[in-house]
């Protein structure tokens, strides 16, 4: 699938903008809102659904309070946070209802789409009612409450997260450099624009920089592992510039702008990437290269004989990381034992379970229905 059939048959798309696009010298890039505003507002129009991933809090509230340096400590950010949100979304009403559009505030963290089921299926369907309503689901992390346990990490990640769960057909990264580069184009006059990524490699993942901008948290890095997370999925992602006033036209055009990442596969089940990219490993499982074909190549369920090693504590139900023999991740799964019972059954023969735990409630350490192989080993 080309960039010209993504766009052509989009129906459903999330959209992010980083900080660094939606803030000037002065605060808020008021005209820039504007124009992003007009340009999301058309898009909706012609029926697409939308939904918004915004940073610009934080940087906003520190423009506000002439804050310049970001703050270490943590009740300092989330006051920042605070002070930038309220105006930042001041900012968004404002410019949406020019063009009759409402929007909606959704603030979350990463316990409310990984540690419970309920929690992330009552997310989802609140942003499904907004879209229903043609409310525009405006989404950020909860700035002011989220502590190191729960951060999505940035804003990056975060839109990744929210297009797996919401079915979308495309993530569009906004950001204040217009592509992927063969190096940093800040700093490399001879970088070279690369224009689409078939396979996320770590060839590709080295070409990015992890330096964050001024104001922002999430660099090139940031973004090539959410485009790894949204492709593994069979939804494609394009990076492109949020400086550009007719970005999201060019883009629907099917024009070769920005950098597109291609679909690694087809489609995974909603459930399958709760269970892949939003519920966070307690463990790991290593597998001979016998259990690694059985599941990524024939579909099967993880048994306990093609375990090689266990690391972690948890228990029933967990979701562990399963890996080869050369560290390679293959596949997350919700296990049907604990970390204490794996270890004494690991290499057996099914037979053999009932007389090393005294029972034998499943033949399986992962079955397969809890169990998602990554895009780009399947």
């Amino acid at each position: 699938m080309d960039r010209t059939d993504v766009f052509g048959l989009a129906r459903r798309v999330v959209i992010k903008i980083g900080s660094n696009v939606l803030t000037g010298s002065f605060g808020l890039d008021r005209e820039r809102i504007d124009s992003l505003s007009n340009q999301i507002s058309q898009l909706i129009d012609t029926g697409l659904e939308v939904l918004l991933v915004s940073s610009g809090a934080m940087a906003c509230g520190q423009r506000k309070l002439e804050i310049y340096r970001r703050p270490e400590e943590i009740p300092k950010r989330q006051a920042i946070a605070a002070v930038g949100q309220a105006d930042l979304m001041w900012t968004y009403e404002a410019a949406f209802s020019r063009h009759n559009h409402k929007v909606a505030q959704i603030l979350l963290t990463g316990d409310d789409l990984n540690s419970s089921r309920k929690r992330y299926l009552n997310a989802r369907n609140t942003l499904n009612t907004l879209m229903e309503w043609r409310v525009l689901p405006i989404i950020n992390e909860n700035d002011t409450v989220v502590t190191e346990e729960i951060k999505f990490g940035d804003n990056d990640n975060l839109s990744a997260l929210i297009t797996l769960m919401m079915d979308a057909d495309v993530l569009i990264n906004l950001t204040d450099i217009d592509a992927l580069y063969s190096g940093d184009p800040r700093t490399e006059t001879d970088a070279r624009k690369i224009p689409v990524v078939g396979r996320i490699t770590k060839d590709i993942e080295h070409l990015a920089t992890g330096l964050p901008g001024a104001l922002g948290t999430g660099g090139m890095l940031s973004k090539i592992r959410a485009a790894r997370k949204v492709t593994s999925a069979g939804i494609p992602m394009v990076i492109a510039s949020g400086l550009r006033d007719d970005i999201l036209e060019v883009l629907f055009s099917g024009a070769d702008e920005g950098t597109f990442f291609a679909p690694a596969g087809g489609r995974l089940p909603n459930r399958k990437c709760w269970i892949a990219f939003h519920r966070k490993p307690k463990g790991v499982l290593v597998l001979d290269d016998g259990a690694v074909q059985a599941i990524v190549r024939k579909g099967k369920s993880l048994l306990p004989s093609g375990i090689t090693s266990v690391s972690g504590e948890f228990g029933i139900g967990a979701p562990v990381a399963v890996y080869d023999g050369k560290d390679r991740w293959v596949a997350t799964g919700l296990v049907n034992y604990a970390a204490s019972d794996i270890r004494r059954i690991m290499g057996l023969r099914t037979n053999r379970i009932r007389s090393e735990l005294g029972q034998k409630p499943y033949d399986e350490v992962i079955h397969r229905n809890n169990m998602t192989v990554l895009g780009d080993c399947r």
